[in-house]
């Protein structure tokens, strides 16, 4: 018997699976979620753009896809695979991942659709806890080698910001 279970299903299970190192944000919403394809046997294959090759979580963010989409009615087996092409960007974060992230202390990195490289460095960063751009970077290598470690002048807060690129 068919599957009725479609793409646009599953990728809506997907916004319940969030980042293991910062379980605040699906990985829907932080837009490392690339094609989904299903077929009429129940077989699924996702595709996942990692934030950062060398991610340490990425088997981890496997099994929980697996686990995630293995409740939905029809699926049968579930292959996870990682592209770099299209590459992830911070672009792809929705909104409400931007929103969410910013509520988690991290500060989002800016849009760079249309911007190059020595304008994305000037961008100022805002701090997620009192909205001042009085920052300094502290470290460009953050807990994470996708995060870097700021603080803000005014607030004095440490914080974390995705890296642009």
């Amino acid at each position: 018997m068919p599957t009725l279970t479609t793409a646009n299903i599953l990728r809506a299970a997907l916004a319940e699976v969030v980042d293991p190192e910062i379980p605040t944000v699906s990985i829907l919403d932080m837009g490392m979620v690339g094609e989904i394809e299903i077929d009429a046997t129940g077989l699924v294959a996702v595709e996942i753009l990692p934030t950062f090759s060398g991610c340490p979580a990425l088997s981890v963010i496997a099994e929980n896809v697996r686990a995630r989409l293995a409740r939905e009615p029809g699926v049968r087996d579930i292959q996870v695979r990682f592209v770099f092409d299209p590459i992830w960007t911070s672009d792809r974060i929705t909104d409400q991942g931007r929103a969410r992230l910013r509520e988690f202390g991290i500060a989002p990195a800016p849009l760079t659709r249309g911007l190059s490289l020595p304008m994305i460095q000037r961008q100022t960063v805002t701090c997620p806890f009192c909205g001042s751009s009085n920052t300094v970077m502290e470290n460009l290598f953050g807990p994470t080698p996708c995060r870097s470690i700021y603080r803000c002048v005014e607030c004095r807060n440490p914080f974390e910001r995705f890296k642009a690129l």
